[in-house]
């Protein structure tokens, strides 16, 4: 019998967030019911791009309201998701939230997701699931990432080895051994969309590079690259997660002190091709028969990123999520309504080999819908 859930997730890039519901036979996606894309009031995206990025001291009031203004944001999408959808509210098992990371830092067991899930729950009236990283942190595990064990269940062939990229405001990939035969293994390899977009936003008042045609239109600076390249997070062996918070602008500027003095076309050519080149070394270290790359997340419509994959990987076919049945957009939305799926039928969640967690467990606080 099959079954339907809400997933929420708003990435490190904050820009909002996008919500689906999915129907479920088993373990197997089905097909999505509705997707949306709901944005941030600008007021709070300016806040938590701010808090998550230059973590300024902020009192425990405001600490209190931006947790409970996330949650209101949350509710305020999945009832526009189901509103739009014309799916029954009453067919709906559970909601699945991520919320907001404002923290992470795996390799110390520490993250912080925000977004109440109790006012979720109140304001839709659907029983939500929430803080879905912090058990596996406490089993020693980094908490991160969490979507490797979707992408098997989604992506995974028995005849090619295939990775799995997510370029969000961090990229992070998933190797899915060809068969089934050999380990899944998945880590953040490095900055993405995020620091991108703080350089963006900063030299040009866009919050974004539209089809990556800035870094297309500049010349790619091998000193800059090189040295960051060369900060120890690259050659740390996984488990391995990471953030907004540590790849911040601030930390490219403190690795090359001449950027700020560079064409600002020719840094962000410089900074696509960090992004490329760590993703690809990360792939020829940790599977090196990778044959086709699945693009996901905000980065799989960046047109230059695609190309600079292509050319860095030679013989691996590059695709998006979308030649494989789901859009790019709505991939980790999906990961944490299939993780909603997973709690409530008692299954694990997480994989070990991933996240480095002593053991697989179901993930996620279940809170009920009041009745």
């Amino acid at each position: 019998m099959s079954e339907r859930y809400i997933g929420l997730m708003s990435g490190t890039s904050a820009d909002g967030i996008d919500g689906v519901i999915a129907e479920f036979d088993g373990d197997q996606l089905i097909r999505l019911l509705g997707s949306l894309h709901h944005d941030y009031p600008e007021a709070l995206r300016r806040r938590l791009i701010e808090v998550s990025v230059d973590q300024p001291a902020i009192t425990l009031a405001e600490f209190a309201a931006l947790d409970a203004a996330i949650g209101d944001a949350f509710a305020a999408a999945a009832r526009d998701l189901i509103r739009e959808s014309g799916v029954d509210a009453e067919s709906i098992t559970a909601i699945g939230s991520h919320g907001q990371t404002m923290f992470h830092d795996g390799p110390n067991g520490l993250t912080l997701q925000m977004g109440d899930g109790n006012r979720i729950a109140a304001l839709t009236g659907i029983t939500t699931i929430a803080d879905f990283r912090r058990l596996d942190m406490a089993l020693g595990g980094q908490g991160a990432p969490l979507a490797p064990a979707f992408h098997q269940a989604l992506f995974a062939n028995a005849v090619e080895s295939r990775c799995a990229l997510n370029l969000g405001g961090i990229a992070n990939i998933t190797t899915l051994p060809a068969g089934g035969r050999g380990t899944v293994i998945g880590y953040d390899t490095g900055p993405a969309n995020g620091l991108m977009d703080e350089w963006m936003l900063r030299c040009t008042g866009q919050p974004f590079d539209d089809n990556g045609a800035f870094a297309a239109s500049g010349k790619p600076d091998e000193a800059m690259i090189a040295a960051l390249l060369a900060d120890p997070y690259f050659a740390l062996p996984a488990p391995k997660s990471t953030g907004r918070d540590y790849f911040r602008l601030d930390w490219a500027l403190k690795r090359y002190p001449a950027m700020p003095g560079m064409s600002p076309r020719d840094v962000q050519a410089s900074l696509a091709r960090v992004t490329v080149r760590s993703v690809a070394d990360s792939i020829r270290r940790t599977m090196p028969d990778t044959a086709r790359l699945i693009v996901c997340g905000g980065g799989s419509r960046n047109a230059e990123l695609l190309r600079l994959l292509g050319e860095a990987l030679p013989g691996v076919a590059v695709d998006t999520s979308a030649m494989h049945g789901l859009a790019p957009e709505w991939i980790e939305a999906a990961a944490f309504a299939w993780l909603a799926m997973r709690r409530m039928n008692g299954q694990p969640g997480n994989l070990p080999s991933v996240t480095g967690a002593r053991r697989a467990v179901s993930l996620g606080a279940v809170l009920l819908a009041p009745r």
